[in-house]
């Protein structure tokens, strides 16, 4: 399944013990194994309506998804772990319990949700990044490789640091810049990289993003979270904005309090068994 381009493969691991982040490295594989961003588990909960796990593809384990807990919600419909009539699902994840509204179409089922993504968390050991004596890490200068930066730094349950830029952002080296800002010392569980560039009066908000563990994806939901959150906090865009990625379009909405809230699309593009 997929988010704006954002691929993993689901399983139900009601009742199954495995390697899980060895299992994620193979399936991720796009020559060797079924090809995606990495795996997601669909897990009961004693909390909420389902439990999310999800792996990088490196096997890494991450603490929430944006695009994936949208897709895990119509997986969970579609196998029957969560009654198809709900209107309103809750999802244990490991940045707590989120609130999924699935969108549906007549005739198509699920098309997309609305997620509640909770409050964006600023404070540096919060995030976490190594920068002491401020409330948060707001247009901060950050040199990597030759290359200068402001950074602002956010947490959406997930570490992200986010660039705006005026040079476009498909002509930026990311494939170079993101592994070494990923693993910058400044940020001790490593970090989600965003560059952007803010169109049309904050908008519209064109974006890449390197994702921790995965590399390039096509798209990122906590991370188009976090870089509204930064549009916002640096005078840069309003209440809401369309973040543009390689992907598709997610909606994300933060009034400068409060929480998140993240819209877009879901979609299945195969199913199938694993044989080992």
């Amino acid at each position: 399944m997929h988010g704006a381009g954002n691929d993993y493969v689901y399983v139900d691991a009601r009742g199954q013990e495995r390697d899980w982040p060895a299992l994620s490295v193979a399936m991720s594989d796009r020559h060797l194994g079924v090809g995606s961003d990495g795996l997601i588990l669909a897990l009961p909960s004693e909390k909420a309506d389902l439990r999310m796990r999800m792996f990088n593809a490196d096997g890494s384990e991450g603490e929430m998804c944006g695009n994936g807990i949208r897709c895990l919600v119509s997986f969970a419909f579609d196998n029957g772990i969560v009654a198809a009539e709900k209107s309103q699902v809750l999802v244990e994840t490991m940045a707590g319990v989120l609130d999924v509204t699935p969108l549906r179409d007549d005739g198509q089922g699920m098309v997309g949700a609305r997620v509640l993504m909770g409050e964006p968390r600023l404070n540096p050991p919060d995030v976490p990044v190594a920068i002491e004596g401020m409330d948060a890490v707001i247009d901060e200068p950050l040199k990597v490789a030759g290359h200068s930066f402001r950074m602002t730094c956010v947490s959406m349950g997930n570490p992200h640091a986010v660039v705006f830029m005026d040079e476009p952002v498909d002509e930026f080296p990311l494939t170079e810049i993101g592994p070494i800002v990923e693993h910058h010392p400044l940020f001790p569980a490593r970090v989600n990289f965003e560059i952007a560039n803010v169109l049309d009066g904050g908008r519209t908000i064109r974006t890449r993003v390197w994702e921790r563990g995965s590399g390039i994806t096509m798209a990122c939901g906590t991370g188009a979270c976090a870089v509204q959150v930064a549009a916002r906090l640096n005078g840069l865009a309003g209440d809401r904005a369309t973040i543009a990625l390689p992907g598709g379009d997610l909606t994300v909405e933060w009034p400068g309090e409060g929480e998140v809230v993240l819209e877009g699309p879901v979609a299945t593009v195969f199913d199938g068994e694993w044989v080992e």
